[in-house]
């Protein structure tokens, strides 16, 4: 079996692992693919001969998405699987509450990508709509140890998350699925404050202050991170794809981040 990744990102890499490790060939565009995006003649030959494709290219600044405006209309004649990794922030602000699949998209701040979503679902993809992404080298740990952590002062603030693993490992329960829109995150949704004192905890260093929102000083991003609110339920993908996370909490997974750490051979 064959499998063409647009976007060889932090996702995606882990996902052509675990790929390979089932006996998967993996072709791939980005900086650490073989493929170079541009090259229509490669990524029409790659097409041809995979049987299945998956996305990880986020929707350009302009709000058109780069791979369906490159290729949309190979995609629409390619008869094999295929994937797109989306994001929770689809939803919007949702004032705490659970949301799941049926909830209305297309209210938040990300509309460029609640764009490409309905696109990718109009093509028969199976798009995994993600929280926030930690794993190796991308979690509240690195952020401690960088100086770069913060506590902000917002009651009643919660978000989820996934580690990178459970991404893939979602992914890979998602080749048997039908097309549709599978939420993929842990079981415990929290305030991004407990996170960053449970890794402090776990380091050992000092919890940074309880700020305001502007007294943080944060970028426009991250502000707008914190300006939604939502817990992200995961029942679907359990039932529809058969997947548990390997991480139900941050907990495990910060452990697990901690411990790949002391075996770096596991990181090449």
């Amino acid at each position: 079996m064959q499998m063409l990744i647009f976007g060889l990102g932090y996702s995606a890499k882990v996902i052509a692992a675990q790929l390979r490790e089932r006996g998967w060939q993996v072709q791939a565009t980005g900086s650490d693919g073989d493929i170079a995006f541009a090259d229509d003649a490669a990524v029409h030959a790659a097409l041809a001969r995979a049987d299945a494709v998956l996305s990880s290219v986020p929707p350009a600044k302009d709000g058109g998405d780069p791979v369906l405006s490159a290729y949309g209309a190979a995609l629409g004649r390619f008869g094999g699987w295929i994937g797109y990794l989306s994001s929770t922030g689809v939803y919007g602000d949702a004032g705490g509450a659970w949301v799941d699949e049926s909830a209305p998209v297309g209210t938040g701040r990300r509309t460029a990508r609640s764009d490409a979503d309905a696109a990718w679902l109009a093509l028969g993809a199976r798009v995994f709509r993600l929280p926030g992404i930690y794993g190796p080298g991308r979690s509240a740990l690195d952020r401690v140890r960088e100086g770069r952590a913060h506590r902000i002062d917002i009651p009643g603030q919660v978000f989820s998350r996934v580690h990178v693993d459970d991404i893939a490992s979602g992914v890979v329960c998602g080749l048997d699925a039908m097309p549709g829109a599978y939420n993929l995150s842990d079981d415990y949704p929290c305030s991004q404050n407990q996170l960053i004192e449970h890794a402090c905890q776990v380091l050992d260093a000092p919890v940074p202050p309880m700020q305001s929102i502007e007294e943080a000083n944060l970028s426009p991003m991250a502000r707008g991170f914190y300006a939604e609110n939502r817990r992200v339920a995961n029942g679907k993908a359990k039932r529809v794809l058969g997947w548990t996370p390997r991480f139900p909490t941050y907990r495990e997974g910060l452990a697990a981040c901690l411990e790949r750490e002391d075996q770096p051979d596991e990181r090449k």
